[in-house]
């Protein structure tokens, strides 16, 4: 998977000490899913914390009193363990030390200090992954939190109760930092977001990141967008004072550092087990590391990106749950393969999803590739004659000319993930635009349309690859020199339009079209991209060279910041 030839499958034998370090996703679907194929192994899991399953990513939620019992988030007991897997599970347990050749682990009590060794024939790294503290002064004040664990959670709420905090700073715009400017909005703080990249959610693309920003400042959040954290002061009246690169200060109760994660490798790094260029554990597909006897999976391994052919690091539970099992099949014996990811992933904010997956258009130009186009397109989430449709803002990435889908983004208020989803699985399976386009979906006028958003996408898409609609490139459009056409009727275009277009609307355009010029290729837009494609396929059996702005001014939003 990494450079590293796949290693031989591991060869069973009875009685087998497995030990395991670190719970939550991988460590424990691991034990569970390694005893369901091994009843004769002797399996034990360490965890340093006070409990070895539980739901970190439902931590902002218990920070924001959606989720209220504490217990909602505890997926599964010592006690579970021990009665339905006969699984050892020692809570409180650090493992600060490996030692590969006498393959024995040293194990330290966090509550007496004591130290122990113990013995494995097979050794499981779950670790996970730490959250990003940068060495700027202040970052270890009173009221700076990082969100891990149930007991950060925990501090949090008691810190926002004990002090009646009315403002936070949230540094970092990313899956938790978004996550808790929801959560600290529900519970009623004024929220300042700060975050040093031009734009929220950098996963995304930047236009399809702007949605979301004008979502957040309409609930009355404060962007603060491409300006990072310099330093956190002591404020007036006992509160904090968050110093911005900019010079910009800002007065808060608490603080929130979301600024990401880091691979916790020192225990593998230690043992001399191979680390690759993404500071991650190197495994095969197998999640086997450098060492035989030893396997890492979770947010601390290194994995390909199936899309890109990149080697990434992945800090996602659906992965990391199913390394877990590909580790236990792996030491079972039986042959098996962790494939790689390709980053579907999903985010809600206050009312508004946000869902992606496989590779964006800037990763892709990262990466060198440039024989891609994309397509962008709004439509409702259901049947527009249905009460209640809510439009989903959807962009489509493929190859040319073959089609094959690399990636798709969404925002909407409904379905963004459930389209996400279907686009995912024909990724995986090698799918194209054209299956797209076939796709057989579930259809009532309460739930889709008869072209569901994921067909009108292969659909668009199948128009660009065939010649019947010529895509201009939103991020090259000269407006000075660009022949530009706006079809919508005369009142929108009066209400806004992109600067140094004509209005010619399509409603007009058969009795009109000649005042066109002919010397000239034409950029045609609309309001969603439905009109000018009608438009530009009756200018082309016209003789007119055209080009579809996709997406039209409901895509135009997206480029206007910065």
């Amino acid at each position: 998977m990494q450079n590293m030839p796949d290693a031989t499958p591991a060869v069973p034998f009875p009685g087998r000490r497995v030990l395991i370090v670190g719970g939550v996703a991988g460590g424990a679907s691991c034990a569970a899913r390694l005893r369901r194929l091994d009843e004769t192994a002797e399996i034990v899991v360490f965890d340093r914390g006070p409990y070895v399953a539980f739901a970190n990513c439902g931590l902002p939620y218990f920070v924001g009193d959606v989720i209220a019992d504490e217990a909602k988030l505890l997926v599964a007991s010592p006690e579970l363990f021990r009665d339905r897997f006969n699984i050892a599970v020692h809570t409180d347990a650090d493992v600060v030390g490996i030692d590969p050749a006498a393959r024995t682990i040293a194990v330290r009590d966090v509550t007496t200090g004591t130290e122990r060794t113990e013995r494995y024939d097979v050794l499981v790294l779950s670790p996970g992954a730490a959250p990003i503290r940068p060495a700027l002064p202040g970052i270890d004040r009173p009221g700076v939190f990082a969100v891990r664990n149930i007991p950060d959670s925990r501090r949090i709420r008691a810190w926002i109760t004990e002090r009646h905090a009315q403002t936070a700073v949230v540094v970092g715009g990313g899956f938790i930092g978004l996550e808790m400017v929801e959560n600290l909005r529900h519970r009623g703080l004024d929220v300042t977001l700060l975050e040093k990249l031009p734009q929220v959610m950098p996963p995304l693309d930047p236009e399809m990141a702007e949605p979301l920003a004008e979502h957040l400042e309409s609930k009355g959040v404060h962007l603060r967008l491409g300006d990072g954290l310099a330093r956190i002061d002591e404020g007036a009246d006992g509160r904090l004072a968050v110093v911005a690169e900019s010079g910009a200060v800002y007065q808060a109760d608490l603080v929130i550092l979301a600024l990401g994660v880091k691979p916790e490798t020192a225990l593998a790094r230690a043992a001399g087990l191979a680390i690759g260029e993404r500071d991650g554990i190197r495994v095969d597909a197998q999640m086997r590391t450098s060492d035989p006897h030893i396997w890492a999976v979770g947010d601390v391994v290194e994995v390909p990106d199936v899309l890109l052919g990149q080697i990434t690091v992945l800090p996602l539970a659906g992965p990391a749950n199913r390394q877990g099992r590909v580790a236990a099949e792996s030491i079972a014996g039986r042959p098996t393969h962790f494939r790689g990811i390709q980053a579907t992933a999903v985010v809600g904010v206050l009312g508004l999803t946000v869902a992606s997956t496989g590779a964006s258009e800037k990763g892709l130009r990262r990466a060198g590739v440039t024989c891609f186009e994309r397509i962008y397109l709004h439509p409702g989430h259901h049947a527009g004659y249905y009460p209640g449709a809510r439009p989903i803002h959807l962009k489509l990435i493929f190859s040319v000319p073959d089609g094959r889908i690399l990636g798709a983004q969404a925002v909407g208020e409904e379905g963004a993930e459930k389209r996400i989803d279907v686009i995912a699985t024909a990724i995986q399976f090698g799918g194209t635009v054209h299956d797209l386009a076939e796709a057989e979906l579930c259809y009532a006028p309460q739930f889709g349309a008869a072209k569901d958003p994921v067909n009108l996408a292969g659909m668009l898409a199948q128009n660009v690859l065939n010649g019947d609609m010529p895509v201009a490139d939103w991020n090259a459009l000269d407006t000075a020199t660009s022949f530009l056409v706006d079809v919508r009727e005369p009142a929108e275009f009066a209400a806004g339009h992109i600067a140094g277009a004509v209005n010619l609307p399509l409603s007009q355009m058969r009795h009109r079209y000649r005042e066109l010029p002919t010397d000239r290729e034409l950029v045609v837009y609309c309001g969603v991209g439905q009109r000018a494609y009608f438009a530009s396929r009756f200018l082309a059996q016209h003789g007119y060279r055209s080009r579809n702005l996709s997406g039209g001014m409901a895509t135009s939003r997206g480029f206007r910041r910065g």
